[in-house]
């Protein structure tokens, strides 16, 4: 079993995601995982990076399937015993003027953005070593969206004691809601999106109490962020920052320092704490 440190990156062949790889291949002591759900464009990332003289490493993952989920699990645990930089950043969106059906693009969009991401955390998580470093990669839209409830919805999203299972129970009420065409009447906002990542948002919050009070010692951080308007495939060419620039908060966080405490379970944008 290698002692060398492993980052993981999920959804990192393009964007954001390959940003952040980038920056980890250059900042992180040890081995960085690319991670895609078509091996053929991880591979092609990974070489993209080698020509950059970086040193990247491929593994497939499909947050979308349960058994991508435990192969990378069970590869993680057999070579390196754990985890010690997990960035959750696989996530998917519909442009503004898509014509599919919304309660079709909220299924699938809470597929991928929340759900896999749950799924990913619920396997690796507890891999996470002392002193590892968890970043759910969230939006600004989860914050406006958020706004967008209703006021009991709100209460709900904010509350100090939710559970998953009740998080989960509101995400899932969401898709329901949206195939009856009644989710504007029950308090949601018109935003698929920007729900899937109130879901990440406070997945982050509870995943970082619950970090607390079952591994108070082990100094892990888990913390959601959101790396602003980026020029992507998904964002679009108008936006305002580079994919480098874009990676910045999350790499901060990937990369707190061991005497680091904070911050933990906040929501965190141009390395700063916002409030939710």
């Amino acid at each position: 079993m290698s002692n060398v440190p492993v980052a993981v990156v999920t959804g990192s062949n393009k964007g954001i995601g390959l940003a952040i790889v980038r920056a980890l291949c250059k900042q992180f002591p040890g081995d960085v995982y690319l991670t895609a759900r078509d091996p053929g464009r991880g591979q092609a990332a990974v070489a993209q990076l080698q020509q950059e003289g970086l040193r990247a490493l491929f593994h497939q993952l499909d947050v979308d399937d349960p058994q991508s989920i435990r192969a990378l699990r069970d590869f993680l645990k057999e070579k390196y015993g754990g985890l010690n930089v997990l960035v959750n950043n696989a996530g998917i969106a519909f442009k503004v003027n898509d014509t599919t059906p919304f309660a079709v693009q909220a299924e699938v969009t809470l597929k991928t953005n929340f759900f896999g991401t749950r799924n990913v955390c619920t396997e690796l998580l507890p891999l996470m070593k002392p002193y590892g470093r968890v970043v759910n990669v969230s939006s600004m839209v989860s914050s406006s969206a958020l706004r967008g409830c209703s006021q009991e919805l709100q209460q709900k999203f904010r509350s100090d004691t939710i559970t998953e299972e009740e998080l989960v129970q509101l995400m899932n009420k969401f898709v329901e809601d949206t195939k009856k065409n009644i989710h504007q009447k029950e308090g949601w906002p018109n935003t698929a999106y920007g729900v899937s990542k109130i879901g990440v948002t406070v997945l982050s919050r509870i995943q970082a109490r619950l970090l607390n009070e079952q591994r108070k010692g082990d100094h892990i951080l888990l913390n959601a962020c959101c790396p602003g308007w980026v020029r992507t495939d998904m964002a679009g060419p108008q936006a305002p920052k580079s994919p480098e620039e874009g990676a910045e908060t999350p790499v901060y966080l990937a990369l707190l320092p061991s005497s680091a405490d904070a911050p933990h379970g906040q929501f965190v944008s141009d390395k700063t704490v916002r409030a939710w």
